[in-house]
């Protein structure tokens, strides 16, 4: 786990919100992200800033149960990003991303409470994977307004032994996590890009070359 002072946690999120938007899997206002910092708080994205536009001064701080530290407003996900933390102690950034693709595959398969990623050499991306002769599974949950719900739903999933640092929320998006920042950016980029590379897959056995 790596923890950071609150000025490097703001030029850290404000950089990331850039470069998730230029992918575009921050569309409007839709994202959020967070870093544990060294007084034990957490900073984290204020609510309903555009995050390819965000400036220094919407990146706030949280307790670890959520509250605000500064009066700033955090999102209603934020709750999602401290059950992270409560359940992973090395985990020093969490991402939320909103690809047409990740969004895309949750309802495609509405059924499905998970994706199995198997062969694939970008999976060596993922912390302590050193080959792509593995499958791996991600998890899917529905969608909830209730962030317990979520939480409660996905908690005991994700602490399988052979889980992935990620997890989708159904019509919503992806979340992923590491012991920093860059870490948290390879697991978000590998993710979406793995479930392109699904999707692509899917099309090409269908006949459809989009």
């Amino acid at each position: 786990m790596a923890t950071v002072s609150l000025p490097e946690a703001r030029r850290t999120i404000v950089a990331v919100g850039r470069w998730l938007d230029s992918k575009g899997w921050a569309p409007a206002t839709a994202g959020n992200y967070s870093m544990r910092l060294d007084d034990g708080s957490v900073a984290i994205t204020v609510s309903g800033r555009h995050k390819g536009r965000l400036g220094e001064e919407d990146v706030m701080r949280v307790d670890m149960t959520g509250a605000s530290l500064d009066g700033k407003k955090p999102s209603a996900e934020t709750a999602l990003h401290m059950a992270i933390y409560r359940d992973f102690p090395e985990a020093g950034a969490v991402l939320h991303s909103h690809s047409p693709q990740a969004v895309g595959l949750s309802r495609a398969f509405p059924e499905a409470i998970g994706w199995t990623l198997a062969q694939h050499e970008m999976l060596k991306v993922y912390p302590g994977i050193a080959t792509h002769d593995l499958s791996r599974t991600l998890p899917i949950v529905d969608n909830s307004q209730d962030m317990a719900v979520i939480d409660a739903a996905m908690a005991p999933r994700l602490l399988d032994a052979d889980a992935l640092p990620a997890y989708l929320i159904r019509g919503h998006g992806l979340y992923g996590w590491g012991a920093d920042m860059a870490e948290a950016e390879r697991v978000i980029e590998a993710t979406e890009w793995l479930i392109a590379a699904e999707l692509a897959e899917i099309g090409f056995r269908n006949g459809s070359k989009a």
